[in-house]
């Protein structure tokens, strides 16, 4: 998203992926403020305050008060079901996705390159994952696809296994799972080490939730 400020009526498209960065600020940080949301997602101060009230009023966010005359903000469970079907529908737009994946897939593997990690196992099946296997880095090597629903045996050409300790000795793993990629984070780094899960930017992942 561009840092320039929005214009004051944004269209369609942009109101979408507004509520969406509203949604994705309030649950990385609930004691976030309205001039912290308009920095980050580069609009209006003004309108970022329009935003979270329309949010609350939807019944999306809660809002107490907090010391010193502040606010905290929660996603309710209507808001992350929203967060959800908002990234489903932002992924959706096929130009910008493929763009956006082949480039951020391709940085993931050169950090992983950078930093001796070799072997790369994808996890999750999806256009994520066909994008991934084309993209390369020096001496990193996709090894397998991890995915515990997926039944076929191969994917994009490479070896689907049900589990991670079926992908053998792997240094990282990217995430390319667009069902529900939030949950299939928080369930991943319950068992394998977050700073060795690679995130691309366009799954919107909170890594750390209120």
């Amino acid at each position: 998203m561009s840092n320039a400020e929005r214009i004051s009526t944004p269209g369609k498209a942009d109101e979408a992926e507004i509520t969406l960065g509203i949604l994705n600020a309030v649950h990385q940080n609930e004691r976030i403020t309205q001039r912290s949301v308009a920095q980050e997602l580069g609009i209006a101060l003004g309108l970022a305050n329009a935003y979270l009230k329309r949010c609350a009023k939807k019944g999306l966010i809660k809002v107490s008060q907090a010391p010193a005359n502040r606010y905290a903000y929660y996603l309710t469970p209507q808001g992350f079901a929203e967060k959800s079907r908002l990234t489903a529908e932002y992924l959706s737009d096929s130009f910008r996705f493929f763009r956006s994946a082949r480039s951020q897939c391709t940085e993931a593997l050169h950090f992983a390159s950078q930093r001796g990690w070799t072997r790369i196992a994808l996890y999750g099946t999806s256009e994520l994952a066909e994008v991934a296997s084309l993209c390369e880095a020096t001496n990193v090597e996709i090894v397998a696809i991890v995915d515990p629903h997926y039944g076929h045996a191969s994917f994009a050409q490479f070896p689907v296994v049900p589990s991670i300790k079926g992908a053998g000795t792997i240094d990282a793993l990217l995430l390319t799972t667009l069902a529900d990629p939030q949950a299939a984070y928080d369930l991943l780094v319950q068992s394998f080490p977050a700073q060795r899960v690679l995130v691309p930017a366009l799954l919107r992942i909170s890594e750390s939730t209120s």
